[in-house]
């Protein structure tokens, strides 16, 4: 008797369904058509139990059980409606339905679920059998609805879920890799075409790439050890010819290792990562075949005798690792592979396509495939004489000092500032702001630490070419300050329209300590897309403190409080320091324990500082504003603009000024134009400080800041 034929369909990660199509065919499907949603193809109940256990590409394996039109829920129910459920299932078995897509009437999985399982309840009630349950945590069976052009296809989960989890892998690092994208990788990369040379993952994590490698060298059922499967609850499950599959299956895996010859090759820099890949190994049963070792992958000699394929999956920088670090890694790891791994196939996957430029090699091949949510490409190298031409071509497609222009001008600019770092008692200073326009970036240093800050480049800079600009400056800027890459702190500050200037970025809470003209202030580089302390108004806060001397100080829109500190350190008589933030206003009085200053005479107030104003009777000899170019607060009535709203803000505070007193008014708007009419019919004259408060490092960007000095009119 001739076994009946059905219809599948085997899901798997984008990127991977070329490959799942040729696996289908090998492993005996038949009618096989790849799809964007995955491989459709025909087999008999034993090719489809032989595919789940050998399959090292698919997710799950699918059993089509009906189809219909689905326009609307009367027509989705009647096609859920035209299969014999009872037929498929007990009623004693708990079910699950996924459904997957929509359209113009059935808008949510939620309600399409629910059509379909009403359909199946109805259906063996009226059969006069018991109402199976529903159990959407751990069903003993699931079936799952795909709704395409309001057509619905109804299938049994065959394989059941995660049809890529082998069993062996206990833990995993902290960016796993799911066996069936290693799987494909390891296709891509071409190292299955002869296994007798070396494989090297100098990334190896857990493990995964190499353990799957070894495993498919060998033949062996990926699947054999799996202990549930989507069919067990199947009424037309045959347990004989899945039975002799499985025995089949299991022989030549144990067969295939007996004449087993790779040399195989793990490299981490986590130790305990490590540990974990070789107990992986031998969940496995392979860890015979990989030799696993902890260094850095920098570290890394060629001992592994005849070319090979080096493979790996990186730290991306989103998740592991940080930027800085890799980008002088992939630097070195690219010169490494051109002096000691010549003819060897490299293979690299990786989410952070910038990255791979900074390994100055040219990729003959690249795929696209996603590694959980993230996109990436698969670069393919060969190591060979053609990328040496290259390089004597051109000495730019290596990364040399003498060639790079940002590097050129931070000597520069180092060696400029060195007399005047040596006169003053400053500890965090601006040692570049894009000074050249393709390097759009401000590079700081904070006492041993970098602070790189990538600027959105000019709209006459090509994209690519900004990003590859960014990457020289994160490699060059920790070098030529002799700054090691763990103490660098990336940031990217794009244009903001509307949104308040200090942004929350991370939730370290670290921070440091920084010196400046003998006042101590908190700095934390890691929290905030600012750090506390606004390196261009270093001599601002000089000339304020001087000014305050014995005097009273109001300092509004106080920040972190810097303005108040140096005042206070200065012999300020009393300070007011207000600020809308609780958080700024807590790191505030931080710096006021930093530096021991406790009086009654130093007051902090959380508040609206134009609200503050309009309200206050207080009197002031020195009035310290540095408002927001922009704000609209939730906790402010109105917005405020700089540019519109400064003569108001002005005006307010002039009722809070002593006779005699002075007005210290600054900003850092573009362009900003300060109203000298509206103050003069104030009875105002403002002078122009913007000059005198720019410091040593930030002399060339006259843009930085805006400042005034603001007197009542002599009479």
């Amino acid at each position: 008797m001739k076994e009946s034929v059905h219809h599948f369909l085997a899901l798997t990660s984008p990127g991977i369904e070329v490959l799942l199509f040729d696996e289908i065919i090998s492993l005996g499907g038949d009618r096989v058509i790849q799809k964007p949603e995955g491989v459709y193809f025909q087999a008999t109940l034993a090719v489809g139990y032989k595919i789940s256990l050998w399959t090292r590409l698919a997710t799950r394996i699918m059993l089509k059980l009906g189809e219909g039109e689905a326009k609307d829920k009367d027509e989705l129910f009647k096609a859920a409606s035209s299969i014999n459920w009872p037929e498929v299932f007990n009623s004693t078995t708990t079910f699950a339905i996924d459904f997957v897509g929509y359209s113009e009437e059935i808008r949510n999985s939620q309600f399409g679920g629910l059509t379909i399982k009403d359909a199946i309840v109805d259906q063996f009630r009226e059969q006069g059998l018991e109402r199976p349950d529903v159990d959407k945590k751990s069903p003993q069976i699931s079936f799952q609805a795909r709704l395409l052009r309001d057509h619905v296809s109804i299938y049994l989960d065959f394989s059941g879920r995660g049809l890529f989890q082998r069993g062996y892998r206990e833990h995993s690092g902290a960016a796993p890799l799911k066996e069936n994208l290693a799987a494909a990788l390891i296709i891509r990369s071409g190292w299955l075409d002869d296994t007798s040379k070396p494989l090297v993952d100098p990334m190896c994590g857990s493990g995964t790439i190499l353990i799957e490698a070894v495993a498919m060298a060998a033949k062996q059922a990926p699947s054999i050890n799996r202990v549930s499967w989507g069919f067990q609850s199947w009424l037309a499950h045959d347990k004989d010819i899945w039975e002799e599959q499985l025995a089949q299956a299991i022989e030549s895996s144990e067969n295939s290792l007996a004449n087993l010859k790779v040399k195989v090759f793990g490299i981490d820099l986590d130790g305990r990562v490590l540990k974990t890949a070789q107990q992986n190994a031998r969940n496995a049963r392979l860890q015979q075949y990989i030799e696993f070792t902890c260094k850095n992958a920098n570290d890394m000699n060629n001992v592994y005798g005849p070319p090979g394929t080096i493979l790996f999956n990186p730290p991306y920088g989103e998740r592991i690792g940080e930027l800085p670090e890799l980008v002088e890694n992939f630097v070195l790891f690219g010169q490494k592979l051109k002096a000691q791994f010549m003819d060897w196939r490299l293979s690299i996957l990786t989410a952070n396509i910038d990255l791979l430029a900074m390994l100055k090699l040219s990729s003959f091949k690249r795929y696209k495939f996603k590694n959980g949510p993230l996109d990436c490409q698969f670069a393919l190298y060969n190591i060979d004489a053609k990328q040496k031409e290259k390089d004597a071509v051109n000495p730019q497609s290596d990364f040399s000092e003498q060639d790079s222009d940002f590097a050129n001008r931070l000597k520069k600019n180092r060696k400029a500032l060195k007399g005047w770092l040596k006169s003053g008692d400053i500890e965090a200073y601006r040692i570049y702001d894009g000074d050249i326009p393709e390097y759009n970036a401000a590079v700081d240093i904070y006492g041993e630490y970098l602070v790189i800050q990538e600027y959105a480049a000019p709209k006459t800079i090509d994209e690519d070419k900004a990003k590859k600009r960014l990457q020289e400056v994160i490699y060059w800027a920790p070098k030529v300050l002799g700054i090691p890459t763990d103490k660098v702190i990336l940031k990217t500050r794009a244009k903001q329209k509307g949104t308040n200037q200090y942004q929350r970025m991370d939730k370290s809470k670290q921070s440091l300590t920084i010196n400046e003209h003998g006042a101590l202030f908190k700095i934390n580089l890691w929290d905030y897309l600012d750090t506390g302390l606004f390196l261009d108004h270093r001599k601002t806060r000089q000339i304020v403190a001087k000014k305050a001397k014995g005097k009273s100080l109001l300092n509004l829109f106080a920040y972190t409080g810097s303005v108040s500190v140096q005042a206070a350190v200065h012999g300020a008589a009393s300070i007011t320091t207000v600020d809308m933030s609780n958080t700024y206003l807590n790191w505030a009085q931080d710096n006021f324990d930093l530096n021991k200053l406790s009086s009654h005479k130093f007051q902090f107030i959380q508040a609206d500082c134009l609200d503050w104003l309009k309200k206050n009777e207080s009197k002031f000899d020195i009035i310290f504003i540095d408002p927001p170019t922009f704000s609209n607060s939730k906790r402010m009535e109105d917005s405020f603009d700089v540019q519109r709203d400064h003569v108001d803000l002005i005006t307010d505070a002039l009722k809070s000024l002593n006779r005699g007193g002075e007005i210290f008014f600054t900003n850092n708007k573009r362009n900003f134009k300060i109203d000298f009419e509206a103050l003069a019919a104030l009875g105002l004259t403002a002078e122009a400080m913007s000059d005198v408060t720019r410091d040593k490092d930030f002399a060339r960007n006259k843009h930085i800041h805006n400042s005034w000095s603001i007197k009542r009119s002599a009479t």
